[in-house]
């Protein structure tokens, strides 16, 4: 697979500056010591004090450099959840759809149990307004898309609670088609238990490349095919919005807890203060 080379900007931020110095430097040794990768170099910012700001008032950031394979920067991606990605290079990379559809299998399973840990990501405004968008295509527009537009064809598969059956299958398809997708097939299977549908929702959809990895990362999908194209080009561009995006879902999720502490606290002092 061809190498990729890219810089990481990792913020660290805390209410404590002694132990925010220590966990970034935790955090840059051990990206010094990453494997399967070469780390062309790791630079630690100083930890600055913002006086505006009253709880976690002070930030520090981490920029490495790093070239590899696209399995492993994605891999550091969302284990080090980096603010910002910068691609270096290629301008543009090839990869076949069954070593994309194994990247992607990590992400989702990655994504997963952040979510059994601390919730889901994929969060819409009322619905109600948004028309029902078209479902199923042509062969010809089909191709068009792929072809022209650079689309990716694939099989999306994941589990789905609600009210009833026809209300997940129309709330679910506004949803996709917000994320920028278009749909050629939707189903809905499963069963109604005290009340709830629990059950699974199998979609054929046409996205870009950076829509079907957003759509893995807030999804985490129990299952995922690309039917074409055999091989998808990814451009610098699209690989830095995706792997961004990736860093970002994955720094929601971890950092609730925290921010959950934030409000608590804000909230407290609030009621306190007259």
């Amino acid at each position: 697979m061809e190498e990729i080379e890219v810089i990481f900007y990792i913020e660290g931020l805390g209410n404590d500056k002694k132990v925010l110095e220590s966990a970034i430097r935790e955090t840059a040794e051990s990206l010094e010591n990453e494997r399967n990768v070469n780390v062309k170099y790791v630079r630690v910012e100083d930890v600055l004090e913002n006086e505006d700001e009253d709880i976690l008032k002070y930030s520090g950031i981490i920029e490495a450099q790093i070239s590899g394979d696209l399995a492993n920067i994605v891999r550091l991606t969302l284990k080090y959840s980096p603010a910002i990605v910068e691609v270096l290079r290629p301008g543009k990379l090839e990869i076949e759809s069954k070593e994309l559809m194994k990247i992607l299998g990590e992400v989702s399973l990655f994504m997963g149990k952040l979510m059994q840990q601390f919730g889901g990501l994929a969060v819409y405004p009322k619905l109600d307004d948004v028309p029902v968008p078209r479902i199923g295509y042509e062969r010809e527009e089909i191709e068009e898309l792929i072809v022209g537009d650079r689309n990716v064809l694939y099989r999306f598969v994941i589990e789905v609670f609600g009210e009833n059956e026809e209300g997940i299958k129309e709330t679910m398809a506004k949803a996709l088609s917000l994320e920028g997708c278009r749909i050629n097939k939707l189903v809905v299977q499963g069963e109604t238990q005290d009340g709830k549908f629990k059950g699974l929702l199998a979609a054929e959809l046409l996205s870009t490349i950076d829509t079907l990895f957003q759509l893995t990362g807030k999804y985490a999908p129990v299952a995922i095919s690309i039917i074409e194209p055999e091989i998808v080009d990814i451009t610098a561009n699209e690989l830095q919005n995706t792997l961004t995006d990736l860093g970002g879902f994955v720094n929601e999720l971890v950092t609730r807890p925290m921010k959950r502490q934030i409000m608590e606290k804000k909230n407290t002092e609030f009621k306190l203060n007259p």
